[in-house]
């Protein structure tokens, strides 16, 4: 029988929120706060642009090429401490409905999850890094040469970043579920 504490803190997903080793969580505090800033930038940009095509009949140059990059950017900064903080999206029926029967099979269940997402974030990562390569050695630009470029490298790597902070997380959460289920404590 699951203690009552272990009821209310959910179904073997008590290490969301909580600090992370090497201060990982520090970290993605602060990739969100950017992510958060840069969301604000988007915001003055498109209204700059509205203004400018009403009032004075000239669109901001590269609004578009701005917009495309950022949400990109956003969403990469953003990723890993969504997940940290618990707001990933996931089936809590099922882990609900095992952990009424088996907090320590939920628990399992839930580190299967995180470590599958750890081995998706990886994949990414392996993909990423050619391309980051590729877009600082060549200098690929994105949007029209002589109107509005915009370097692709710095993208490249915030997604990078964001993809491998994303994929720690995903193995400290699967590591807390395993001590979750196996009675450890974790250090």
């Amino acid at each position: 029988m699951a203690s009552e504490s272990e009821q209310q803190e959910g179904p073997g997903l008590s290490a969301y929120g909580e600090a992370q080793p090497f201060g990982l969580h520090r970290i993605t505090s602060w990739m969100n706060a950017i992510g958060t800033l840069i969301i604000f930038a988007l915001l003055l940009i498109t209204n700059l642009d509205i203004l400018g095509r009403d009032l004075l009949n000239k669109p901001l140059r590269g609004t578009t090429e701005l917009m495309s990059v950022g949400i990109v950017v956003v969403v990469f900064l953003q990723l890993p401490n969504t997940l940290w903080a618990g707001r990933f999206p996931r089936a809590d029926f099922v882990l609900e409905a095992v952990h009424q029967r088996s907090p320590k099979a939920a628990a399992l269940m839930a580190s299967v999850f995180h470590l599958v997402g750890a081995a998706m974030l990886a994949v990414l990562c392996a993909a990423l890094w050619p391309e980051l390569i590729r877009a600082w050695e060549l200098g690929d630009y994105f949007g029209a040469m002589g109107d509005f470029a915009i370097p692709l490298w710095p993208v490249r790597l915030v997604m990078l970043l964001g993809s491998a902070c994303c994929a720690l997380t995903f193995l400290f959460l699967a590591l807390a579920d395993l001590c979750k289920a196996f009675g450890r404590s974790r250090s």
